[in-house]
C-alpha cells in the first residue's frame, strides 16, 4: 500500500497516527440526536480536518482496519498496548503515619511524584491543615521531586513518616496562604470575580449531592407519589417569562460557616532585626467569631500568642502562648467556634465532588453574579499589589522566563509515546500559565498600573513589559498600517497573528519557533501580549531581522536556514515559495508572506513573527483594480469593500478547497483513462504500490447537489472534509471511492493503526481542532450511510476502472518522477494538474502564495504565468467559499446535522465550514432566499442575534475608550440601556462629583490610552445606538436591517432581549447583577450603575493537543460505530487516562471523553457507571464551558436520562427542567432540539403519572419537530405516537386513534407497509379501536342501567417504567446490543482496573489557566 508519511511532518505524530477516527468525527460532535434517518448524518469536524474515505458513506469500514476486510482489532495496535503499559505500572499502597492521627494507606503509582503525596495530605480532612513537612522512610527525608519508583526500599506497605520542619518566611506565607483557602473553600466569590482559574457548577443544587449514594441512600422504587413534579411556571411551553434569577439558584453550601472574623497581616510586619535573630518570621492578627483580638507570631517553632496589640508591640509570648506548628491548631486552642466550624467546614469541603473544585485550564467568567459581601482578605490585598503571578515564589529566580519556558517544553523529545506525554503536558501547563500571566498583565497595562518602556510617547503608542511579557495595543501606531487600513488593520493583526501562531504551532517543525502570543480585549482596548526573544530589546529591529520585511516588502531579505525551515512547514500550511523584489530590483526567495519576520535570538533559536498573513488573502472582500471575480462571487455582490485589506481565508477553507480540487483531479484523469482504455484495449499492469507516495491524497467526497442558484460548475460540488455529505449522492461513476492506502506512522512509536492515506490531516486545523461538540446529531446506525456490507465500497471501486487506475498512476508517477511510465498516462496527469491548478505537473499539489495583492509587493518578470495561475487560484478558493461552503452548511442546518444554539455554536459552525464571520450578512441573505426558509427559522434568528451583537459590540469599543474609570460602571449600564431598554430617553447619570474640587487638573494628569473627551458617552441615545447598529450591520456584513429600537427588531425577528442581553455581556466581558430586569417598562430605564458589576478581559490563545490521546479517543469511536463496543471502550478508557495525564482533570476534550464513555457504559447495561461518568462530564461542561453553554445543557439531558434508567425519577425530571430553563435563556422556545428536551420531559412526566403536564411537553415537541422537520418526518410520527400513548393512559381514545393515525400514514408512506414500524402502529390503532369500543359499550351499559350497571373492568394501566425508558432510548438515539453476562464481566473488571489506575493518577497537580476557544470542542460520538 502507498505509504504517504512524507505529507505529514513527522513531527505530528498527532497527525496519523491512529486517525481511524475519521469517521468518528461524523458521528461524534454531538450525541446522535435523533437523526435516525439520514443515510449520512457527517458532520466532520474540523478537527483534524480528515479527509473520510468515500465522503462519510460506508466511512466506518473504508477508514478503519477493513481493509483487511476482517473486523478484528489490527495487528498494529499490538505495539501501542505494550506501550501504554509502561506508562502506567501498576500502583501500590503505602500507609502514611502523621502527628497525632493513626496510620493510614494510600494508593500511589510509580511515576508519581513525592510531591504529589504531599498534595494528597494538603487536601485530607484530617491532615489538610500541615504544610511545612517532610516525608521520611526508615529515618531519610525523601527529595520532593523523585519519582516513587526511584525511591530505594519503598515497596508495597512501607511505612513513610510525616515530619514537621522548621519554617521559613516562605514556608510560612505558604501556610496563612493554605489555611485562607481552606476556610475559603466552599466560598464561590473567586469564581464569581474570575480569579485562580475557578468557576461555578450548579449541578449538586439539583442532585442533591452525590448522584452515586443518592440512589442508595432513598429506597429503590421511591414511591411516585412523592415526587413533585410541576415545574416552575417560566418553564412551561409558551410561557413568555424569561427570568433570569434561577440562571444561579442558592446553593445551600455557600452559606458560609464563619470561622475567624479577620485574619490578616499585621502592621508589625517585618519583625525588626532583634525579633528576626529569635526566630520571628512575619506577625498576624486576628478578630476570632467570640470578638477576641489576638496577635500571633509566626516563628521558625510554629506560632504562638505574643503581647502585641494594635497600637503596642511587645513580640514576648502571651501566657499560656500555645506554640503549635499549624496555625489550626493555635486557632482551635483559642476559639472553640473555630474548631467546631473548620471541622464542619472540612468535612463539608471533602464531600464535594473533586471536579468542583480543582482549577480549570483556562479562567472561565460568568457573566452574572449576585450580590456578594466583600471581606478582609489578607491574601487577596497582598497578592493585588504584588506581581505574585501563579507561583512565582514556588520557583527559584522569581520571575518567570517566559520565552525560555515556552521555547523549552517545544524542545523535550518526542520519540515514544511517554516522551510525548511529557511534553504535550509541559507545553499545556505552560501556555495555561502564560495565558493566565499575559491576561493579568494586559489588565494591568489598561488599568494603568505598568509603567511604560516610552513614557515620552503618546498613550496610543506605548508599549509595555510586565513580567517577561511585552505588551503593546492594538492601534496602528507610526502609520504602520497607514495603506491597509489603520486602526481597523491594527486591531485586525493580532487575531490574524495569532492563527498564524496556532498553525505554524500545529505543524511544530523541529528548529522553527514561534512567540507566546496571547490577544486579550479589555474595557475598549486590544492588547496583544508576546513572550519577548532574547536579546530583541537591545538592538534596533532592523538589524536583527534576516528574514522577510519590516515595511510591507519594501525591502527584503532572505536566508538559507529560514528558507529549510519554512520548506518543511510549506505542505501542510499550502504556501507556495516564491520569489519577490527587492529594492534593488533583485528576486528573493520567500517561503511565507512578505510580512513574516524571521530574526534569530541570542538564544541562538530561529524564531518567526508577524505571521498575519500566513493565509492567503480573501478576494471576495479586497476589491482590486482591474481583476475580475468569478461569477458566482459577482452575482451575490462581491467583492466588496471592508473596513481593512487583511482579510484571509481560514485555514479549514483552504483544506476544504483543496479536497475538492483532488476529487476533481482523480475524476478528470479517471475519465481520460477511461477514454484511452477504450481506444486500445490494453490493460495497463497494476504498479507495484509499495513505498510509493500519494502526491497530496484527500479522500474522494461524494458530490452533493448544491442550490439551484449555484452555476453548473458548483453545482457539482463537493462537500469538504467538514461538512456532511448529503444524502442525496449522485450516482455518477465519478462519485466512487478511491481505494484507501495505508500508511506507516512516522514514528515508530505510534499505535500503528492504519490510517488512511487520504487522511491529508492538517496539523493546523488539529489546533483549532475539532468540533463542536455541541449540536450535530449524527445518527449511528444510519452512519454507513446505507452500505451494509463493509464491501460495498470497495466493489463499486471495481466497476470504475478508471478511478483506481487514476489513483495508481498517480501514484505512481509521484513516486518515481514519472520514468518508466509511458508518455500517454503522464500527459492525461499533465492535463487533470493544468485543470485543477496544481503547481507541479507531474503530481496534484495545491499551493497558494500568499503575497499576492499585497500592496507593494512586487514579481519578478519570469514568474508571471505562475502569478497569473496564483490568482486565479484565489478568486475560485473565494468562489468556492460562496458557491459550496455557504450552500453546504445551510443544507446542514436543514438536515440538522449542524445545530447551532447560540452565538458561540453559531461562529463554530461556520468556522468549522471555512467561511468568517464577516460573511455573516451573506449567509442570512442566502437563508432568506432558501425555499425551505420556514425550517431554518431557527437558525436566522440566532444569526441576527450573533449580527446584532457584534455590531453592538464594534460600537461598544469606541465607546468605552472615550470613558474614565470614574464613569465606568454608569457608562455601561447607558450603553445597556440604549441597547436593550423599551425606556425611549435613557438618561446617562454622571457619577456625582463627590471630588468636584480640582477637577480641572485632575483631568489632564489622568490620562487614559486614547481617551477623548471624557463625557461624550453620556449624549448617546437609544435611536443613535440602533442607527449605528443598522448602519454597522450595512457598512460591515453587507446586510440591510430596517429597525429603529430594540423593539421593532425583537417584534420583526422574534429575538427575545434576555438572550440578546447574554450575547453582549459574554462578548465584550460585561457582568451584571443576577435579578429580575424589566426591559420593557417604558417609565423607567432596565440597568442602573449598581447593576454592573464588573468588567472582564476577552481572551484569545493557542489550545496545545494531546494528540495521541485523541487518537486513541478517535479510533475508539471508530470502534464503537463498527460495533466493537469492547474494544472501543477499552480505547476510549485509554485515551481517558492520556488526556488526564497531559491537561490534568478539567479540559473539554476530557469532558467529551467521559460523556461518550458514559454513554458506551449505558448501551452496554452499566447504568450506575454511566450515572458517574456522565456526572462528571456535566459538572466540567459547567466549569469549563459555563454554566449555560449549549453544550452543558446537553450533558444535563444526558444525566436526566442515566438518572431515570437509574430509577432517580425526581432528579431526572429537575435536571431536565435545568436543561429547558437554560435552552430558553439561550435560545428561546422555538428551536429543533428543544423538540428532543420536551419529549424527554413528556415521557418522564407519563411515567410519573402526571398526564395532563406530559401531554403540554408532547404537544409542544410535535408542533416543533412538524416545523423543522415537515409533517411528513418520521421524527413526527414518532411525537404523535408519543402523544397517542398519553391519550391513552388518559382514556381518551378518540384523540389517542387521531394522532396514532397520523403517526401510521406517515410511517406508510415513508417507509412502506412492510416495515416493522408500520406493523407497530398498525397493530397499535387496533388495540386503542378495541379499547375505545369497550369503553363506548361499558357507558352504553351504565346509561342504559344507571348505576346498577355491571360493569366490564376496564384496563387503564399506568406505563411501566421499562416502556417510558424504551421510548426514552429511541428518541435519544441510543439502540441497545445484546451482549452476553460473561462479556459484561470482563468488561466490569476491565474498566475498573482502569479506573484504579486513574484515580492513582490523579492526585497530579492541575494546570491552570483561561476559556477555551470555541474551535476547540472534541467530537464526540454519541
Amino acid at each position: 500500500m502507498v505509504s504517504k508519511t512524507d505529507d505529514i511532518p513527522a513531527s505530528v505524530p498527532s497527525c496519523n497516527s491512529v486517525d481511524l477516527g475519521q469517521d468518528s468525527e461524523t458521528s461524534e460532535k454531538t450525541d446522535n440526536k435523533a437523526n435516525l434517518k439520514d443515510p449520512c448524518a457527517c458532520g466532520h469536524s474540523v478537527g483534524a480536518a480528515v479527509m473520510n474515505g468515500d465522503g462519510g458513506h460506508d466511512q466506518t469500514e473504508e477508514a478503519e482496519s477493513k481493509q483487511d476486510g476482517s473486523g478484528d482489532a489490527d495487528p498494529g495496535e499490538e505495539p501501542s498496548e505494550q506501550e501504554v503499559i509502561v506508562i502506567q505500572d501498576t500502583g501500590f499502597t503505602v500507609k502514611i503515619q502523621a502527628p497525632g492521627t493513626e496510620p493510614f494507606d494510600l494508593q500511589v503509582s510509580p511515576q508519581e511524584m513525592v510531591q504529589e503525596i504531599h498534595q494528597v495530605l494538603m487536601d485530607r480532612e484530617d491532615t489538610c491543615h500541615r504544610t511545612c513537612f517532610s516525608l521520611q522512610l526508615d529515618g531519610n527525608v525523601l527529595d520532593n521531586f523523585a519519582e516513587l519508583k526511584s525511591i530505594e526500599g519503598l515497596q508495597e506497605g512501607s511505612l513513610l513518616k510525616v515530619v514537621e520542619e522548621p519554617y521559613t518566611v516562605r514556608e510560612a506565607r505558604i501556610h496563612v496562604r493554605h489555611i485562607r483557602d481552606l476556610l475559603k473553600s466552599l466560598d464561590p466569590s473567586d469564581a464569581y470575580n474570575g480569579v485562580d482559574c475557578n468557576s461555578l457548577s450548579f449541578l449538586s443544587v439539583f442532585t442533591d449531592g452525590d448522584l452515586g449514594d443518592s440512589g442508595k441512600r432513598k429506597k429503590k422504587g421511591s414511591d411516585l407519589e412523592q415526587i413533585d413534579c410541576t415545574p416552575p411556571e417560566h418553564i412551561l411551553p409558551g410561557s413568555k417569562d424569561r427570568p433570569l434569577a434561577p440562571l444561579q439558584p442558592q446553593n445551600k453550601d455557600w452559606k458560609p460557616l464563619q470561622c475567624l472574623k479577620v485574619l490578616t497581616m499585621s502592621g508589625w510586619n517585618p519583625p525588626p532585626g532583634n525579633r528576626k535573630m529569635h526566630g520571628d518570621l512575619m506577625y498576624l492578627y486576628v478578630v476570632t467569631v467570640e470578638e477576641r483580638h489576638v496577635s500571633i507570631t509566626a516563628s521558625t517553632r510554629g506560632f504562638y500568642l505574643n503581647q502585641s496589640t494594635t497600637y503596642t508591640f511587645n513580640p514576648k509570648p502571651a501566657n499560656p502562648s500555645f506554640l503549635s506548628h499549624s496555625l489550626v491548631e493555635l486557632l482551635s486552642q483559642i476559639s472553640p467556634a473555630f474548631k467546631k466550624n473548620f471541622t464542619a467546614l472540612q468535612k463539608k469541603r471533602v464531600q464535594r465532588h473533586p471536579f468542583e473544585r480543582i482549577a480549570t485550564p483556562f479562567q472561565v467568567y460568568s457573566w452574572t453574579a449576585p450580590q456578594i459581601d466583600h471581606a478582609m482578605d489578607c491574601v487577596r490585598a497582598e497578592d493585588a499589589y504584588t506581581s505574585r503571578l501563579g507561583y512565582e515564589e514556588h520557583i527559584p529566580g522569581q520571575t518567570r522566563d517566559w520565552n525560555e519556558e515556552l521555547q523549552t517544553t517545544r524542545e523535550l523529545p518526542r520519540k515514544n509515546l511517554p516522551e510525548r506525554l511529557l511534553r504535550e503536558r509541559a507545553i499545556f501547563k505552560v501556555h495555561s500559565d502564560f495565558a493566565a500571566a499575559a491576561t493579568r498583565g494586559a489588565m494591568a497595562v489598561i488599568d494603568g498600573n505598568v509603567m511604560a518602556i516610552n513614557p515620552g510617547e503618546e498613550t496610543r503608542m506605548q508599549m509595555f513589559i510586565w513580567n517577561n511579557i511585552f505588551f503593546s495595543l492594538g492601534f496602528d501606531v507610526r502609520d504602520h498600517y497607514r495603506e491597509l487600513g489603520g486602526d481597523a488593520a491594527a486591531h485586525a493583526a493580532p487575531t490574524n497573528d495569532l492563527n498564524g501562531v496556532r498553525a505554524y504551532g500545529a505543524v511544530d517543525v523541529e528548529g522553527l519557533y514561534t512567540l507566546g502570543t496571547v490577544v486579550v480585549d479589555y474595557r475598549g482596548y486590544r492588547v496583544t501580549a508576546q513572550s519577548i526573544i532574547p536579546g530583541i530589546l537591545e538592538r534596533e529591529q532592523e538589524q536583527s531581522v534576516i528574514y522577510g520585511s519590516i515595511d510591507f516588502g519594501k525591502t527584503v531579505v532572505s536566508h538559507p536556514k529560514y528558507l529549510e525551515l519554512l520548506e518543511k512547514t510549506s505542505r501542510p500550511l499550502k504556501v507556495q515559495r516564491h520569489a519577490v523584489l527587492n529594492e534593488k530590483e533583485n528576486a528573493v526567495e520567500l517561503c511565507s508572506s512578505v510580512e513574516c519576520k524571521g530574526i534569530i535570538g541570542n538564544d541562538g533559536r530561529h524564531y518567526i513573527l508577524d505571521l498575519l498573513r500566513t493565509f492567503p488573502p480573501d478576494l471576495n472582500f479586497l476589491p482590486v483594480e482591474g481583476e475580475e471575480l468569478a461569477p458566482e462571487s459577482q452575482r451575490l455582490g462581491f467583492p466588496r469593500q471592508h473596513r481593512h485589506r487583511l482579510a484571509c481565508l481560514r485555514q479549514e477553507l483552504i483544506e476544504a478547497f483543496v479536497e475538492h480540487r483532488y476529487l476533481l483531479f482523480m475524476k478528470m484523469a479517471a475519465l481520460q483513462l477511461m477514454q484511452q482504455k477504450a481506444n486500445k484495449e490494453n490493460k495497463m499492469t497494476a504498479l507495484p504500490e509499495s513505498g510509493t507516495t500519494v502526491p497530496e491524497p484527500s479522500s474522494n467526497i461524494t458530490e452533493t447537489q448544491s442550490t439551484p442558484t449555484a452555476s453548473p460548475e458548483a453545482s457539482e460540488t463537493t462537500t469538504t472534509p467538514e461538512v456532511s455529505t448529503t444524502p442525496e449522492t449522485t450516482t455518477t461513476p465519478e462519485s466512487t471511492p478511491v481505494p484507501e492506502a495505508e500508511t506507516e506512522t512516522p514514528s515508530a512509536s505510534t499505535p500503528e493503526i492504519p490510517t488512511s492515506a487520504d487522511a491529508e490531516q492538517t496539523p493546523a486545523t488539529q489546533d483549532t481542532a475539532t468540533t463542536n461538540g455541541t449540536l450535530e446529531p449524527a445518527a449511528s446506525e444510519s452512519q454507513n450511510g446505507g452500505c451494509d456490507s463493509p464491501l460495498e465500497g470497495k466493489e463499486a471501486e471495481e466497476n470504475i476502472p478508471g478511478l483506481a487506475q487514476a489513483k495508481e498512476l498517480a501514484e505512481s508517477l509521484a513516486s518515481e518522477d514519472g520514468s518508466g511510465i509511458d508518455p500517454k498516462s503522464r500527459e492525461v496527469v499533465l492535463n487533470a494538474c493544468k485543470a485543477v491548478g496544481s503547481i507541479s505537473n507531474t503530481s496534484f499539489d495545491i499551493r497558494f502564495n500568499p503575497d499576492i495583492f499585497s500592496p507593494g509587493v512586487r514579481f519578478p518578470e519570469d514568474s508571471a504565468d505562475d502569478i497569473q495561475k496564483q490568482k486565479q487560484l484565489l478568486k475560485d478558493a473565494a468562489a468556492f467559499l460562496v458557491s459550496c461552503q455557504i450552500p453546504s452548511l445551510v443544507k446542514d442546518c436543514l438536515d440538522h446535522s449542524a445545530l447551532p444554539m447560540d452565538g458561540a455554536t453559531l461562529a463554530e459552525a461556520l468556522h468549522q465550514r471555512g467561511i468568517n464571520a464577516r460573511y455573516l450578512g451573506t449567509v442570512l441573505e442566502f437563508v432568506d432566499k432558501t425555499p425551505a426558509k420556514a425550517q431554518l427559522e431557527h437558525f436566522y434568528r440566532i444569526g441576527i442575534t450573533e449580527l446584532i451583537t457584534r455590531c453592538a459590540k464594534h460600537i461598544f469599543k469606541t465607546y468605552l475608550q472615550g470613558v474614565e474609570l470614574s464613569a465606568l460602571s454608569a457608562a455601561v449600564s447607558h450603553f445597556l440601556n440604549c441597547l436593550l431598554s423599551s425606556f425611549p430617553d435613557a438618561v446617562a447619570h454622571l457619577p456625582a462629583d463627590e471630588l468636584v474640587s480640582r477637577r480641572k487638573n485632575r483631568k489632564r494628569r489622568n490620562r487614559v490610552p486614547g481617551g477623548g473627551d471624557n463625557t461624550a458617552w453620556a449624549s448617546l441615545t437609544p435611536s443613535e445606538l440602533w442607527k449605528s447598529i443598522v448602519t454597522e450591520a450595512q457598512s460591515y456584513y453587507h446586510f440591510s436591517m430596517q429597525c429603529e429600537s430594540v423593539d421593532q427588531a425583537v417584534e420583526k425577528y422574534g429575538l427575545q432581549k434576555i438572550t440578546l442581553l447574554r450575547e453582549i455581556s459574554i462578548k465584550t466581558g460585561i457582568q451584571i447583577l443576577l435579578k429580575e430586569y424589566n426591559f420593557d417598562s417604558r417609565h423607567k430605564p432596565a440597568f442602573t450603575e449598581e447593576d454592573i458589576l464588573n468588567i472582564f478581559p476577552v481572551v484569545k490563545h493557542v489550545n496545545p493537543k494531546a494528540s495521541d490521546a485523541f487518537h486513541f479517543f478517535q479510533s475508539g469511536q471508530a470502534k464503537v460505530q463498527q460495533g466493537f463496543l469492547k474494544e472501543g471502550c477499552e480505547l476510549i478508557n485509554e485515551a481517558l487516562n492520556l488526556f488526564n495525564n497531559v491537561y490534568g482533570a478539567m479540559h473539554v476534550e476530557i469532558c467529551a471523553c467521559l460523556r461518550l464513555l458514559a454513554r458506551l457504559n449505558y448501551i452496554m447495561g452499566d447504568h450506575p457507571e454511566a450515572l458517574s461518568n456522565q456526572q462528571k462530564a456535566v459538572l466540567m461542561s459547567e466549569r469549563v464551558l459555563g454554566i449555560e453553554h449549549p453544550n452543558t445543557i446537553q450533558e444535563y439531558m444526558h444525566l436526566a436520562l442515566y438518572c431515570f434508567a437509574n430509577g432517580q425519577l425526581s432528579t431526572a425530571l429537575k435536571l431536565l427542567y435545568r436543561a429547558r430553563y437554560l435552552m430558553l435563556l439561550v435560545c428561546g422556545e422555538d428551536h429543533p432540539e428543544m423538540a428532543l428536551l420536551d419529549s424527554n420531559i413528556g415521557l418522564v412526566l407519563h411515567g410519573v403519572m402526571e398526564y395532563d403536564l406530559s401531554l403540554r411537553f408532547l404537544e409542544n415537541a410535535l408542533a416543533i419537530n412538524s416545523k423543522y422537520h415537515g409533517p411528513r418526518s418520521l421524527k413526527v410520527a414518532l411525537s404523535h405516537h408519543l402523544v397517542a400513548r398519553v391519550y391513552e393512559s388518559k382514556a381518551e381514545f378518540r384523540s389517542a386513534l387521531q394522532h396514532e393515525k397520523e403517526g401510521y400514514t406517515i410511517y406508510k408512506n415513508q417507509v412502506g407497509e412492510a416495515h416493522e414500524k408500520t406493523k407497530e402502529s398498525s397493530e397499535y390503532l387496533k388495540y386503542l379501536t378495541q379499547q375505545a369500543v369497550a369503553l363506548q359499550r361499558t357507558m352504553n351499559e351504565i346509561y342504559k342501567n344507571g348505576s346498577n350497571a355491571s360493569i366490564m373492568p376496564l384496563k387503564f394501566t399506568a406505563p411501566s417504567m421499562a416502556s417510558v425508558l424504551e421510548q426514552l432510548n429511541i428518541i435519544n438515539g441510543i439502540i441497545f446490543i445484546p451482549l452476553s453476562q460473561k462479556d459484561l464481566e470482563n468488561l466490569k473488571a476491565e474498566v475498573q482496573r482502569r479506573q484504579q489506575l486513574q484515580e492513582s493518577g490523579k492526585a497530579e497537580e492541575q494546570p491552570e489557566d483561561s476559556q477555551p476557544e470555541l474551535d476547540d470542542k472534541i467530537p464526540i460520538d454519541d
